[in-house]
């Protein structure tokens, strides 16, 4: 199968030979050697601050979203949320659930935060600000720049999922002013899902150390105690966690996240020029190099997806709630080639030769 999702996505030879291999004991000083390896090339590769720390979560990219915002913020916090696609709103429930004062900017769906979204809130006390960098369920990348210069003119804890744009989206942790960036091993990572690293800057390790989690498991202060000595409070996905570090050090040989990224952004416009003239339309204001989203018109989606998984062998990524027949996503992270592309295009055109293309209910 072709897999043109945003999660899990295609790995390389290596990654899956590794995954064929049993899991190895890890309470061992060779495991603790991969895991402070782990950490190290992540910070690099986050271009975090000096004395930043990562932990690894062993979890869905969710997982990692609930420890940040119950181990780095409190009732005492006035958060400012973006909430334009599902997972920003899934931050947004994730504030109401654990009582922290909040404000959600409320954007229609698709479309980017502008500066004019930002000012209403300028100066008024707020003190972190909550953002899904990529909302890959528009395909929308927000604008990192304009966030940077809001959270820095206004003192604000930068909190910054990054699960689908990171190695995806350039991004620069210390320059952006971003106190924590999320990711998970499913997305650009391309490692099987099941760990969700987390980044965090000196000034969240402060605020760690000064909030009591509610939680024993997603507690930040355990994992990053454990990860001093590479290790972890509890059994980790340990495979996983082995793929990640030879996927990190494929990504260092080969000239490290800019390279990755560069890579990314190729893939995806090769597609995008390719799929120019299906009978689609394509959202590419602030579009994320990770996926490209494509309005079906009067097209339904629920059936390219499933004349393309059945007939084909290709996996497109479909949408939920009301976008679910409206539109479908093409994911380019991963162990992705134009060719690959090619393929994808060529069966789209041939959906429409063969008058497989129907009209929705």
């Amino acid at each position: 199968m072709l897999n043109f999702a945003v999660g899990p996505v295609p790995s390389t030879d290596e990654i899956r030979a590794l995954g064929a291999q049993d899991v190895p004991y890890f309470r061992t000083p060779e495991f603790s050697e991969v895991m402070l390896e782990n950490e190290r090339l992540l910070c690099q590769m986050a271009k975090a601050p000096k004395d930043s720390r990562a932990v690894f979560v062993t979890g869905s990219g969710t997982a990692a979203m609930e420890t940040v915002v119950t181990g780095t913020l409190s009732s005492n916090d006035k958060a400012l949320v973006v909430d334009g696609g599902s997972f920003g709103h899934r931050f947004r429930q994730m504030l109401e659930l654990h009582q922290i004062p909040h404000t959600a900017i409320e954007l229609t769906y698709g479309t980017p935060l502008t500066e004019a979204d930002l000012s209403p809130f300028d100066g008024q006390g707020y003190t972190a600000f909550l953002v899904n960098l990529g909302e890959t369920s528009q395909g929308i990348l927000y604008d990192a720049d304009l966030i940077s210069r809001f959270c820095k003119k206004n003192n604000l804890f930068l909190i910054v999922d990054g699960i689908s744009s990171f190695l995806a989206d350039p991004f620069d942790m210390e320059a952006l002013g971003a106190s924590v960036l999320i990711t998970g091993s499913q997305k650009a990572l391309a490692c099987p899902p099941g760990i969700a690293p987390i980044v965090l800057s000196p000034r969240a390790l402060d605020r760690v150390a000064n909030i009591k989690a509610p939680f024993m498991y997603f507690d930040l202060s355990a994992l990053l105690e454990n990860g001093k000595r590479g290790q972890t409070p509890f059994t980790p996905a340990v495979g996983t966690l082995i793929q990640i570090n030879k996927r990190l050090n494929m990504i260092e040989e080969a000239g490290g996240a800019d390279v990755e990224v560069a890579h990314t952004a190729a893939v995806a416009q090769d597609f995008r020029e390719r799929a120019a003239k299906l009978p689609f339309d394509m959202r590419l204001v602030s579009p994320s190099n990770a996926v490209t989203f494509l309005h079906t018109r009067t097209y339904s989606a629920k059936h390219i997806f499933q004349v393309l998984k059945d007939e084909y062998g290709i996996w497109i990524c479909p949408n939920g709630g009301t976008n679910a027949d409206t539109s479908f996503r093409v994911g380019h992270i991963g162990n992705h080639s134009l060719s690959d592309n090619a393929l994808l295009v060529a069966a789209l055109f041939d959906l429409e030769r063969r008058g497989l293309l129907i009209t929705r209910e």
